[in-house]
């Protein structure tokens, strides 16, 4: 049940250390008192199947930070 909830999540991170590291942090975050792990884990890992963990940044560098990097 798990491998296919892990395969689902590659989908959309396609690197498997860093699907490793985003759903051990999200585990942590999201894991309550009285409640198992393996639970919230495969909780983490369906929702990172429907949905990207990644978000995806709108942001672009300045000019100003793109000269800089040129110079060096």
């Amino acid at each position: 049940m798990r491998s296919d909830l892990v395969f689902t999540a590659m989908t959309h991170v396609s690197n498997r250390y860093l699907l490793v590291k985003l759903a051990a942090k999200a585990t942590r975050e999201f894991h309550r008192p009285n409640t198992f792990v393996k639970d919230t884990l495969n909780d983490v890992l369906f929702r990172f199947g429907r949905t990207n963990p990644i978000p995806i940044s709108t942001i672009e560098p300045s000019p100003e930070f793109m000269d800089h990097r040129a110079a060096a």
